[in-house]
């Protein structure tokens, strides 16, 4: 009887999923990560160290995707390691063609999800608590954040690996869809809400150049977010340099 991925794999596999990118580069990009991730799994399906190593080391290979639902593919792999290792499952060319194509369809969703929606929501969240004076701004935005991106990173394996190569098509992609339709109506809302405290706090209205400012503002974040450079990390610190010197001269 060939041997059977286990739950602790399973959460070993998720543990290492936070170090996806930690050896990041532009030949194989998550590769390296990506097979050290898998590396619980080949443990327990490949007693033979000899093919052991042949098996992580075609797992080596180019491969990208958003990295919080990277976990999905690993347990999807895992499971076609599984199936594989018993000689029922895909060989290493078949292998790869799932694992690429999961990438590009978690690539789309995720990018959209959490680059495009969850984290523009809990950053307009974090600033509306802040800009009432409760100091929860800063703790809010990373709880709004993490309860999604952690839980994902650290349940996504077992999902994979129930559901296979088709974790895509089913429940999960329609909930992501889903809740990525609902978070855009609720951050349309927030940046409204936020907009009008600004101009108006109190009740009071702000000056005319403090308006036309921020019109402006507003307007040169739009355009500039149909560009990938200067990337958020960029303005958050150029935003920020300003906001010292603004109260160094004050």
């Amino acid at each position: 009887m060939s041997a059977r991925i286990t739950r602790g794999d399973l959460r070993r596999m998720a543990a290492r999923t936070f170090l996806l990118q930690a050896t990041f580069n532009y030949e194989r990009q998550q590769g390296l990560g990506w097979a050290w991730a898998m590396q619980p799994a080949l443990d327990r399906l490949y007693a033979d160290p000899g093919e052991r190593r042949e098996r992580l080391a075609e797992h080596t290979a180019y491969f990208n995707t958003q990295p919080t639902l990277a976990s999905l593919a690993l347990g999807a792999a895992a499971g076609l390691e599984e199936r594989r290792a018993a000689g029922e499952g895909p060989d290493a060319a078949g292998a790869s063609r799932v694992r690429s194509v999961l990438g590009s369809a978690l690539a789309a969703l995720g990018d959209r999800f959490f680059w495009f929606t969850l984290r523009p929501f809990a950053a307009c969240l974090g600033v509306l608590l802040a800009l009432s004076g409760s100091w929860v701004g800063a703790p809010a935005l990373l709880l709004c954040y993490n309860v999604a991106h952690l839980g994902v990173r650290w349940r996504g394996v077992g999902w994979g690996y129930r559901a296979g190569p088709e974790v895509m098509s089913g429940v999960v992609r329609r909930r992501f869809e889903r809740l990525t339709a609902a978070l855009g109506v609720l951050g349309a809302a927030l940046v409204g809400v936020t907009t009008a405290f600004l101009l108006a706090p109190g009740g009071d209205p702000r000056p005319l150049v403090f308006q036309v400012g921020l019109a402006a503002g507003l307007g040169l974040g739009l355009v500039a977010a149909q560009r990938p450079r200067p990337s958020p990390t960029e303005w958050a610190l150029g935003v920020g340099a300003l906001c010292l010197a603004a109260t160094w001269l004050r």
